[in-house]
């Protein structure tokens, strides 16, 4: 199946590591171009190398920054118009939020991950929007947490449904110019950040295996499967999705 992701261009937050990397994974390899980001120029300069090797020379460039930062919006679809030409969609990826229940997590947490989580990648989905013409997407990498809360996880469970019901909104509003607005929500994806909070409590082998016991699938699923979620949802192929909010979690979740 044809995509159409050759030679549009996307931004892909937080993309140096992770679910952000796995999809610019798969963007690059299906002949898109990439503006990626990340908070190390090592890191960014790592993942640009990597998806030359993938879609060529020119399918990465690399640019230092933190969504959290109120310029990193304009800086970010400036870049991409510059470099590029022109911009498709953005996929806003940031890393989770620290752990801990509600009731002991320090409210400095909460505000840090409030302009990261939240307010930095609206600032990104508003910039990406005044950019974008009609068959641009604008896609959020969100939780589980989104329909039901995750033991442990106090912040993502407070500010990830938030974001989703804006997204929501986005939706409606930005509709009739023809920009779609979808959100994933990944639940135990085998990457560094689940494999970290697998070993909060002491005991990550038991972690894991009783976390995989609740999976309908038996297992946690691979970067490699959220990235092409992820690209198909970004994709032309995907022109009549909207306002959605995509599990991609071995069947997980109990919500529908």
């Amino acid at each position: 199946m044809d995509l159409g992701l050759k030679d549009k261009v996307y931004i892909v937050t937080g993309a140096t590591r992770g679910l952000g990397l796995a999809a610019a994974r798969e963007l690059a390899a299906d002949g898109a171009h990439v503006l990626l980001t990340g908070r190390s120029k090592e890191s960014v300069d790592a993942a640009v190398t990597e998806l030359a090797t993938l879609g060529g020379a020119g399918a990465a460039h690399g640019l230092v920054a933190d969504n959290a930062d109120p310029s990193t919006a304009d800086r970010l679809v400036a870049e991409a118009v510059q470099h590029f030409g022109r911009l498709d969609g953005v996929l806003i990826s940031v890393g989770g939020p620290q752990a801990g229940p509600v009731e002991t997590t320090p409210e400095e947490a909460w505000r840090s991950a409030f302009e990261s989580v939240f307010l930095g990648a609206l600032r990104i989905a508003r910039a990406a929007a005044a950019a974008l013409g009609e068959g641009g997407v604008i896609g959020f990498v969100l939780s589980s947490s989104v329909r039901q809360p995750v033991p442990g996880l106090g912040i993502s469970n407070g500010l990830r449904p938030g974001l989703a019901m804006a997204a929501k909104s986005l939706a409606d509003e930005l509709g009739p110019r023809g920009i779609r607005v979808v959100g994933l929500l990944p639940a135990r994806i085998d990457t560094d950040r689940v494999r970290e909070l697998d070993a909060l409590g002491g005991d990550p082998d038991g972690a894991r295996a009783r976390a995989n016991a609740a999976i309908p699938l038996g297992r946690y699923g691979t970067a490699e499967e959220f990235g092409r979620v992820a690209a198909f949802l970004l994709s032309p192929a995907a022109s009549y999705l909207t306002g959605v909010m995509i599990p991609v979690d071995g069947g997980a979740l109990r919500t529908l």
